[in-house]
Parts: structure tokens; C-alpha cells; sequence
């Protein structure tokens, strides 16, 4: 990793804060120091908690960071919702990104993609491939497990962290993306949190609020007294219906809306893949960076 990254030279990490985006950072600023810069992009589709949290772990770190502001918001290719929303959103990183690496004199741009992303339905990893985004994780051949064993080797309190997307990844594919809409996630999941749930999303549905909260910690939420409070909580954000899913926290279930996919989960394998509805063998991979 280490050699990956020198050879880069001046690099722009773009980072948001998560495992594998922190680990990325952690280690480019182990391999060339001052000749790299985090990049976060603030935007509505970052929760403030989220945000808060990177801010605070590159500064434990001593990571150089810088909080720049994208737009992606007022692209209608972006905020129609469709199922390359995520394609747009990190064009419009990218494009920030490269411009600000022009003018202060950064080589290249790195993002934290490894190898498990490889089997899922991940359009930004398109808009890496035309800006020339180096993926040094996944040139390294390194999955999210291994990841997170590489940041409790290293002290970083950041390897257990729940997977976390952008806000707008829990809207339903076909319902604009919003300022209240995202506001309306962002309110009902620091709710969440401060019930005390861990892992879980807040599915936007229009007039229903989905709740999927991670399978260990579900009998602490099927109980009468939490779906009121869910129900309180919701309801004041303007939701008419509130459910709790039944097959609990599973990250991009939202894909599994999109016309003629499902979720499936494969043989030895503890997380979901989407796959064509018929069978995953017509699975078409994505392409690497």
C-alpha cells in the first residue's frame, strides 16, 4: 500500500469519513505526508453527525483536511433519483476535486473503492474510471473485512464503524431527491441514534418511513413501546405510515427496487448482492477502476 501510494505522488484522497475512506487517508498521510489532502465534500446529502465525526477522526490523526462544497443537488440528473444518481453525484466530486488539484498542484485523486464493492451495483465507480480516479485499496486486492482489520491493527477507532451512505441513498429510486426530504431522513435517523440503535436506515418511501435497524439489535425495537416512540418521531416529520422492516439493516436495499433486480445472498457470504431477477448468473460485472 504504501509503495501504491508514493508512487502517486502529490494525491487528493477523497473522503468522507468512513472505514474504508479514513484507512485510505490514515494511510496516504503515512506514505507521503504533507504531500497529500483529504477532500470531504460538503453538500444536504451529508449528515452534519457524519461530517461532525470525519472532521473530529482527521484531526485525532493529524490528516491535513479540506471541506469542500459540491452541488450536485441542483443537477436534474442527479436529483431526479434514478438508479445512476450515484454516477452524477461523483461526477460532480470528481470534477470539483480535479479542478482544486489543478490549481494547487495535486498529481492525482484517490478514493477508498475495494474489492467487495466489486459485486455490487455501484455507479460512482463509473464516474471514477472517466476521471481517472486511482483505487489504491482495490489495487491492493484488499476487501472491507481486511480493511477494517488493517484500522484495529493500526489504533484507528474508526474499524468497527457502521457502513454509512449518503443521505440520498435513502430515498426510493424515482422520488426526487430534496432539501426536506433529506432533511426529513437525516432528523428521523438522529432519532435513532439517540434511542440508542447503532446500525440501522431510514428508508424514504413518499407518505411511509421504513425503518431497518441491524438484526441483533431488532428485539430491542419490536416492542409496543418503541413503535410508539417510532411512530411519535416519524409522524412529526410529516410521514402518514411507519413500518419496521422485518429482515432488518441490510446496505443498498434500495437497490433491489430498481426494474428486474433483487437482493440475494450468496453461498458463505454474510452480506447481500443485487442480482437480475431470473437467477445471478446473468449478473453482469461491474467494471474495475
Amino acid at each position: 500500500m504504501l509503495e501504491i501510494l508514493s508512487n502517486l505522488g502529490r494525491t487528493l484522497v477523497a473522503y468522507s469519513g468512513g472505514v474504508d475512506s479514513a484507512y485510505l487517508a490514515y494511510i496516504a498521510h503515512q506514505a507521503v505526508g504533507e504531500n497529500m489532502l483529504a477532500v470531504i465534500a460538503d453538500s444536504p446529502s451529508l449528515a452534519r453527525t457524519h461530517l461532525q465525526d470525519a472532521t473530529a477522526f482527521a484531526e485525532e490523526q493529524h490528516i491535513p483536511l479540506k471541506v469542500i462544497q459540491t452541488a450536485e443537488m441542483e443537477k436534474p440528473d442527479y436529483a431526479r433519483n434514478d438508479s445512476s444518481r450515484c454516477f452524477h453525484c461523483k461526477d460532480e466530486l470528481f470534477q470539483v476535486m480535479g479542478e482544486f488539484a489543478r490549481e494547487h498542484g495535486f498529481a492525482a485523486i484517490a478514493y477508498g473503492v475495494n474489492v467487495d464493492d466489486q459485486g455490487d451495483f455501484r455507479p460512482g465507480q463509473r464516474a471514477a474510471a472517466q476521471h481517472q480516479v486511482a483505487a489504491p485499496l482495490l489495487e491492493a486486492g484488499l476487501t472491507k473485512a481486511e480493511i477494517r482489520q488493517l484500522c484495529h491493527m493500526a489504533g484507528l477507532r474508526v474499524w468497527d464503524k457502521p457502513a454509512s451512505a449518503c443521505l440520498s441513498s435513502r430515498i426510493e429510486y424515482g422520488r426526487p431527491v430534496t432539501r426536506e426530504a433529506l432533511q426529513a431522513v437525516e432528523q428521523g435517523e438522529d432519532a435513532l441514534r439517540e434511542l440508542g440503535f447503532r446500525q440501522f436506515r431510514v428508508r424514504h418511501h413518499g407518505e411511509i418511513a421504513r425503518i431497518e435497524i441491524a438484526t441483533d439489535e431488532l428485539p430491542r425495537a419490536l416492542t409496543a413501546e418503541m413503535f410508539q416512540a417510532f411512530t411519535r418521531i416519524f409522524k412529526a416529520l410529516g410521514f402518514t405510515y411507519v413500518t419496521v422492516d422485518t429482515e432488518g439493516f441490510r446496505s443498498g436495499s434500495m437497490n433491489a427496487s430498481r426494474p428486474g433486480q433483487r437482493l440475494v445472498k450468496l453461498p458463505g457470504q454474510s452480506h447481500f448482492k443485487i442480482a437480475p431477477v431470473g437467477g445471478i448468473g446473468n449478473h453482469r460485472p461491474i467494471r474495475r477502476v
